[in-house]
């Protein structure tokens, strides 16, 4: 009975092991990653205000952040996240903590050098030197100690008010079409379904003309009786006897 009893649980843990597997496989390959971005050279980075260690190359179009020893970037309202700067993407399913942080308008600011009406004296950060230090500012809050980030007489702003700004900027986030995009296939799943009714009612229909089509063609021999009735001929062998008789 053990053996037994052993057997058909090995068997069971084979057949059910692999189902989870392939369906991690199909989400997997659904889901697209974003194209290489091409550097001549390692980028450099700068660290942006008001955040907790975030950095982010600032001279191409596309928004590429350092946070936490990842380089993360958004891609079609998707996240990925990487440990190089120019390969190796990885689908993140959330977003990330630090870019609610993030001030929509830092390009114009950067480009303009004045954050809020201060003159913003940022320093560039060259890959190996961030490589080497991102961690040790982190643990030490090298730029929150310091407070400033490179903006002349600026006040880091309250924690409530920087809250604030966090739902804000997350409100207008949900906002985006890119975003809203990558929710319409979980939608449109039960019209998929309601499509579909119509095409399997149709075969019940035809069905019943087929069934009440046989039920007319009985009732017409039940109007044919009359004309080959039996009482008809039965005077005739009467009178035939009678005349016998006669």
């Amino acid at each position: 009975m053990k053996k037994v009893f052993l057997g058909a649980l090995l068997l069971a843990l084979v057949i059910a092991v692999p189902v989870p597997t392939m369906a991690r496989v199909d989400v997997n390959v659904s889901i697209g990653l974003p194209p290489p971005i091409v550097f001549a050279a390692p980028p450099e980075v700068i660290v942006l205000p008001d955040t907790r260690n975030v950095y982010v190359v600032p001279d191409i179009d596309v928004d590429l952040f350092f946070w936490n020893g990842w380089w993360w970037r958004l891609w079609e309202g998707r996240w990925y996240r990487s440990h190089y700067y120019n390969r190796g993407w990885g689908y993140y399913n959330n977003v990330p903590s630090f870019y609610f942080d993030v001030d929509p308008g830092w390009r114009g600011y950067y480009r303009d050098r004045n954050w809020y009406g201060h003159r913003w004296n940022y320093g560039r950060i060259p890959n190996q030197r961030l490589q080497k230090n991102w961690k040790s500012w982190h643990n030490n809050r090298h730029w929150e100690r310091q407070g400033t980030w490179g903006v002349q007489s600026y006040q880091p702003r309250p924690q409530q008010q920087r809250q604030e700004l966090r739902q804000q900027r997350q409100q207008q986030y949900q906002q985006r079409p890119e975003v809203q995009k990558q929710r319409q296939p979980q939608v449109q799943k039960p019209q998929g379904q309601q499509q579909r009714q119509p095409q399997v009612q149709k075969p019940k229909q035809q069905s019943r003309e087929k069934v009440q089509q046989p039920q007319r063609q009985e009732q017409r021999p039940q109007a044919q009786q009359p004309q080959h009735s039996q009482p008809q001929g039965k005077p005739e062998r009467g009178e035939e006897e009678r005349q016998d008789r006669k």
